[in-house]
């Protein structure tokens, strides 16, 4: 955290950038006897300015999104889930993690485990020899955890920047993933779990896949539910992003509405985000939920999702992307936009990187029971 108070140092450095601009000024009446040497220092300062300024202002809003307290209530409504990794079906695991697993989600508002099932083939398909656990662990989890459901979690690398991939532009490939999609239902996956990416906003042949997979789910009785990417928080970010960088990280808000219409869960993958602190990162957890809440329809479950996960990189700074920032920015954004939302919950990603303070972050910031 801080050691003082963001606002003061947003007003201290802007004051800073408001003497340059006043040099600038001055320099500028002055400095016809010299251009060659004012021009290069004026041209300097402004650009200081464009650049921090933005920045700031940008800072000081996603502190004050984080400031303030979650309003009473807005504890687990018993929707939560937890990525699990593919060592669940693939033979890795056995009774003894069974048994720590069941001890983790017990009493806590864990309803699903997307446990990780492919990947799928480039073409769409799915080989059985992925899962040959799967039967044990839907048995076990339906004895030790009633109520808990295992969805199948089925991803792979899309095509959309790089040269191979999944291509979902392809009638045929979108044909392979339905199908795929049956075929875990019928070992006994109790609903399937999309994590397609990198998925750019408004892809229709998305579209076209989910309504085709949700076809499937109802009939099966199962919930089809996708990991989504964050919504843009400025309009048209992801246009400008995918322009400079070639990689357009966010969903426009109308694009994440589009696409939680046609599943029953939503999940936000809100982490990696770059935050620096832990403050900024929370507020941006709680800018995320308000902005997924208002495009979510009310007969979806919205999740955000907690990093439980502990790299450390460009994009993900483990000292401000914690389990209870997170926890309590999706707190404050239910808060100010729907806190009576029954439908809507947290997911932990992932289980093979989660900590025991993780999980104590969870519970004690979100999954104790409403009543408490």
């Amino acid at each position: 955290m801080p050691s003082e108070n963001p606002d003061r140092t947003s007003v201290r450095v802007l004051r800073r950038a408001g003497s340059v601009l006043g040099r600038g000024r001055s320099a500028f009446v002055r400095g016809w006897s010299q251009p060659r040497l004012r021009w290069p220092k004026r041209i300097a300062a402004g650009t200081v300015v464009l650049l921090v300024v933005p920045v700031l202002t940008a800072g000081v809003s996603l502190r004050l999104q984080y400031a303030g307290d979650p309003a009473p209530g807005t504890r687990t409504r018993e929707r939560d889930a937890v990525w699990l990794g593919h060592a669940w079906v693939d033979g890795r695991k056995g009774e003894a993690q069974l048994a720590e697993l069941v001890q983790r989600v017990r009493g806590t508002g864990v309803r699903d485990l997307y446990v990780h099932a492919g990947p799928l083939e480039h073409d769409g398909g799915l080989s059985a020899a992925r899962y040959p656990k799967a039967r044990w662990l839907v048995d076990a989890v339906r004895r030790e955890l009633p109520g808990v459901r295992v969805q199948a979690w089925l991803g792979d690398v899309l095509s959309t920047e790089g040269e191979t991939g999944l291509d979902l532009g392809e009638p045929a490939t979108r044909e392979r993933v339905v199908r795929s999609a049956r075929q875990v239902l019928d070992a006994g996956f109790a609903g399937v779990h999309f994590d397609l990416e990198p998925l750019h906003s408004g892809d229709r042949d998305y579209l076209s896949l989910l309504d085709a997979v949700h076809a499937v789910t109802r009939a099966h009785r199962a919930p089809l539910s996708v990991a989504a990417h964050q919504i843009d928080p400025l309009p048209s970010l992801h246009s400008v992003a995918g322009f400079v960088a070639g990689h357009p990280k966010w969903w426009s808000q109308s694009y994440f509405g589009a696409v939680a219409r046609r599943v029953d869960q939503i999940a936000v993958m809100s982490y990696d985000t770059a935050m620096p602190m832990e403050s900024l990162y929370g507020g941006y957890v709680a800018q995320q939920t308000r902005l997924a809440l208002e495009a979510t329809p009310r007969g979806t479950d919205l999740l955000m999702g907690l990093p439980a996960f502990h790299t450390d990189d460009m994009g993900h700074h483990e000292s401000a992307e914690t389990v209870a920032a997170a926890v309590r920015g999706a707190r404050l954004g239910l808060s100010r936009e729907d806190a009576r939302r029954e439908r809507f919950g947290v997911a932990l990603y992932v289980d093979f990187a989660a900590t025991p303070g993780d999980w104590a972050a969870y519970r004690r910031g979100w999954g104790a029971p409403k009543s408490d």
